[in-house]
C-alpha cells in the first residue's frame, strides 16, 4: 500500500475529485443549454438529443476498456490522456458552428471521460488504505459524484443566460488543463506489472457490445420498444457481449478476468449500482421538467432550486463515510436507497400549482440524504477487497454499471411518462404533472429494488469485516 504523505494525499484527493466533478458535471450541464444550442445551430429535436446521447454512448461503452487500459498502461498516464482529450474536445465543442462539429466534440469528450474516470478511482483506491482512510476519501468522491448533476443544472443556467451556451463547454477547459498539469506533478505511476499482452478481441467485442446496448436503450423510445429495429439491435448487442464472454473464458490474459466476480460484494455492488443510477438520472430529469414546464421556472431559477439537493448530498456524503466506518457499508447503502425511494415517492405527490417550499424542498432534502448515503458505501463496496492490479478494472465496472443503469432508467421512465401523458386529458400543466407523478412512482420502485438487491447480494460478513478492520485501522484481505 502507498506510503504517500498525508499532505500529498490531500492534494491527490483534491485533484481526483476535481476531475470527477467535471465528468459528472458535463452529463447535466449541457441539458440546460440545449434550447440555446438548438436556436443558434438550427438543430431539430432529434439532433439535440444526440448532443447529450453521443457523450453518454461513448462514455458508457468505453468505460470497461478504459479501466483495464489504465491497469495495463499506467493509471496516471491514462488519467492525463483522458483529461487532455476532454480539455481539447471541450474547447473545440465551444467553437462548433455545425451539428457535426458539436457532436464529434461530444464523442471525444465521452472518450476522455471513459479514460480518466476509472483511472481516477483506481488511483484513489491504490493511494488510500482500505478502511477508515479510504472511506473518508470516498466520502469526498461520493459527494462530488452525487452533487455534480445538481451543480451542473445550476451552473448551466447561469452560464447560458449570462455568457452563452458555448461556456457550458469552455468552463471545462481551465479545470481539466490545471488537473492534467497537477497530475504530472503530484501523482506517481502505477500499473498491473504482471500483464504482458493485451486482449484485443475482448476489447473490441465488449466495447462494441456495451456501446450498442446503451444506444439501443437510448433509441428505444423513438423507435419503439417492440420495434424490429430495437429487437434487432438488442440481439446484436447480446451476441457481441456473448462473444466477449466466450473470448474471456479462453484468453490467457483476458480483459475481464471472471475471477473478479468471485468477490460477492463487488458483484452485488455493481448490480445495485445499476438501480442507484436509474433512480438518480430519472430524478434529475423529471424534477427539471416539472420546474420548467409546469411551474414555469427559468433555467437559472431551476438551477437555484437544486441548491438544497446539491448541498444536501455533499453534507450527507460526509456523514455516510463516518457511518460506514462505524456500522459497515451494507446497512448504510440499503438505508440510503430506502431514503431515495421515500424522496421519489414524495416527489410523486407534486401538484400542477405547486411551490418550491410545498412541493420541492422537502423531497429534495430527503433524496439528498439518501443519495449521499447510497453513493459512498456503494463505491466503497465496489472496490473493497480488490487486488491493486485490478483497481482500474473494478473502477471501470462500477462506472459502466452506473452509466448503463442511468441510460436504462431514463429510457424506461420516459416511456412511462409518455404513456401516462397520452392517457390523460385536461389542461397541459395537469397532464404533465400526472405523467411526471407516474415516472416518480416507478422510480420509487426502482430504488426499493436497489435496496433489496443490496441486502440480498452484498456479503454481510464482508461488510462487518470491513467495519471491524476500519475501526482497528487495519488493512483488509482480498474477499472472495
Amino acid at each position: 500500500m502507498s506510503t504517500v504523505s498525508t499532505e500529498r494525499k490531500g492534494l491527490i484527493l483534491a485533484l481526483l475529485a476535481a476531475a470527477q466533478f467535471v465528468v459528472v458535471l458535463d452529463a447535466s450541464i449541457v441539458n440546460v443549454a440545449l434550447p440555446s444550442i438548438g436556436r443558434e445551430l438550427q438543430l431539430d429535436q432529434d439532433s439535440l438529443s444526440w448532443v447529450v446521447n453521443s457523450y453518454v454512448l461513448v462514455f458508457g461503452g468505453f468505460l470497461l476498456l478504459g479501466g483495464r487500459i489504465a491497469d495495463l498502461m499506467g493509471r496516471r498516464r491514462m488519467f492525463v490522456v483522458g483529461l487532455l482529450l476532454f480539455c481539447v474536445a471541450s474547447l473545440l465543442g465551444g467553437f462548433s458552428q455545425t451539428e457535426g462539429q458539436l457532436i464529434a466534440a461530444r464523442v471525444v469528450q465521452g472518450l476522455g471521460a471513459a479514460l480518466l474516470s476509472p483511472a481516477a478511482l483506481a488511483i484513489l483506491t491504490t493511494t488510500f488504505a482500505e478502511g477508515a482512510e479510504r472511506n473518508k476519501a470516498l466520502g469526498v468522491w461520493g459527494a462530488v459524484a452525487g452533487s455534480g448533476g445538481a451543480v451542473g443544472v445550476l451552473l448551466g443556467g447561469i452560464l447560458t443566460e449570462s455568457l452563452g451556451w458555448e461556456w457550458v463547454l469552455f468552463v471545462n477547459v481551465p479545470i481539466t488543463a490545471l488537473a492534467a498539469y497537477g497530475a504530472m506533478r503530484v501523482l506517481g505511476e502505477s500499473r498491473d506489472e504482471s500483464a504482458s499482452s493485451f486482449d484485443v478481441f475482448g476489447a473490441i467485442t465488449v466495447t462494441a457490445g456495451v456501446s450498442l446496448l446503451v444506444y439501443t436503450i437510448v433509441d428505444a423510445n423513438d423507435s419503439g420498444w417492440g420495434s424490429t429495429r430495437t429487437i434487432s439491435l438488442a440481439i446484436l448487442s447480446a451476441a457481441l457481449i456473448a462473444a466477449f464472454i466466450a473470448i474471456e473464458r479462453v484468453w490467457k490474459q483476458p480483459l475481464l478476468p471472471f475471477r473478479i466476480f468471485r468477490n460477492r460484494t463487488l458483484t452485488g455492488a455493481n448490480l445495485t449500482g445499476v438501480f442507484v443510477a436509474m433512480s438518480l438520472f430519472s430524478m434529475f430529469f423529471f424534477v427539471s421538467l416539472y420546474m420548467q414546464q409546469v411551474l414555469g421556472y427559468s433555467a437559472l431559477k431551476a438551477g437555484l432550486a437544486y441548491l438544497p439537493l446539491a448541498g444536501g448530498i455533499i453534507v450527507s456524503a460526509g456523514f455516510a463515510s463516518v457511518l460506514t466506518t462505524r456500522i459497515g457499508f451494507k446497512p448504510v447503502l440499503a438505508g440510503g436507497m430506502l431514503l431515495v425511494a421515500a424522496g421519489l415517492f414524495w416527489f410523486s405527490r407534486v401538484s400542477p400549482d405547486g411551490t418550491f417550499l410545498g412541493d420541492l424542498l422537502g423531497p429534495s432534502l430527503l433524496a439528498a440524504l439518501g443519495l449521499g448515503f447510497a453513493f459512498v458505501p456503494l463505491t466503497i463496496a465496489s472496490v473493497s477487497g480488490v487486488e491493486p492490479d485490478d483497481a482500474g478494472l473494478a473502477s471501470g465496472l462500477i462506472n459502466t454499471s452506473q452509466q448503463v443503469g442511468g441510460a436504462l432508467g431514463l429510457a424506461i421512465l420516459v416511456a412511462v411518462s409518455n404513456s401516462a401523458f397520452g392517457d390523460t386529458t385536461g389542461a397541459l400543466p395537469a397532464r404533465l404533472t400526472e405523467s411526471f407523478q407516474s415516472a416518480f412512482l416507478v422510480g420509487t420502485g426502482l430504488a426499493i429494488t436497489g435496496a433489496v438487491l443490496s441486502l440480498v447480494l452484498i456479503s454481510s460478513q464482508h461488510s462487518r469485516d470491513h467495519r471491524d478492520a476500519a475501526q482497528a485501522g487495519e488493512l483488509l484481505p482480498v474477499a472472495v
